[in-house]
């Protein structure tokens, strides 16, 4: 009789995570049928305790906020990615027992690009800080050849991405927000920030658009990002980079070569239409 091997999402709050039904989906596809993915409520006071209770029969978590950097120091070691922006998204239990934290939220935006044509680019603009905007700086810092452009609504945000830049050997200016309008002109434009936060600058969008890169897949597609695309311009959705991250936690969890990226998309979309929350075309 085969083991059952457990894996997991955990964050606060989690009933939207779309988690559950890409890795479900892997399974079926990859024939784990001993393969189980679960949902759990945690936050960062129960993290240490949940953690504690897992046996030998976990495979890893995926973990979403407020735990990407709570869970850092319960961990045995880390990658260098996920060292470098201090956010864990993916832990992986080793047969011997070790807790390796791993981010497969950079290598997801990278790969999310690759899929839609998007090699390098000679400057980019990041709408947004936190910690999302800090993993676009990461991806962004191995494709862009030139500076690149925060766009904020605070004074300590602007310095908290120039503080991100210099930690990752990043070149970038940061600008107020009121100024955002200028940041759709460049030939890569990454919106990290909640839903609605950009939905003013829908009519400012220029007549050849370049790529837009929106991290959100619910409500979809944002105001933004529905102006982009009626202007011909290259969009990657949300759901193109949870797609990618979650397909890298499958392969480094199971052992699996490769994710099976198709049946996690379609099983990522009929979720969103299922709830009633896309119109439209999904991703561009």
């Amino acid at each position: 009789m085969t083991e059952e091997r457990r894996a997991a999402v955990l964050g606060s709050p989690i009933t939207h995570s779309l988690s559950p039904e890409l890795h479900r989906a892997a399974y079926r596809a990859l024939g784990l049928s001993c393969w189980a993915y679960d949902m759990f409520e945690v936050d960062e006071r129960a993290l240490a305790p949940f953690m504690g209770t897992l046996d030998s029969s976990w495979a890893g978590l995926s973990l979403t906020m407020p735990l990407k950097r709570a869970v850092i120091p319960l961990l045995d070691d880390v990658s260098s990615t996920a060292a470098e922006i201090e956010a864990v998204n993916t832990v992986v239990f080793s047969e011997d027992g070790r807790r390796v934290g791993e981010n497969t939220d950079v290598p997801g935006m990278l790969a999310a690009l690759r899929e839609r044509g998007v090699g390098r680019v000679p400057h980019a603009a990041v709408l947004g800080a936190g910690a999302t905007a800090a993993s676009a700086l990461s991806a962004l810092g191995r494709i862009c050849d030139g500076e690149i452009t925060a766009y904020v609504r605070s004074a300590e945000r602007a310095a908290e991405m120039r503080g991100w830049g210099e930690r990752l050997g990043v070149s970038v200016t940061t600008a107020d927000w009121s100024r955002a309008a200028e940041a759709l002109g460049a030939p890569l434009v990454v919106a990290t920030t909640p839903a609605g936060a950009t939905d003013a600058l829908a009519g400012s969008v220029p007549p050849r658009p370049g790529t837009l890169f929106d991290v959100l897949y619910e409500p979809w597609p944002t105001e933004l990002a529905a102006a982009w695309q009626q202007r011909g311009g290259q969009l990657v959705g949300g759901l193109d980079l949870l797609v990618h991250q979650a397909v890298l936690q499958v392969e480094l969890m199971t052992g699996a070569e490769h994710g099976p990226l198709t049946a996690m998309r379609s099983a990522g979309e009929a979720a969103l239409t299922a709830r009633g929350t896309v119109s439209g075309g999904l991703s561009g």
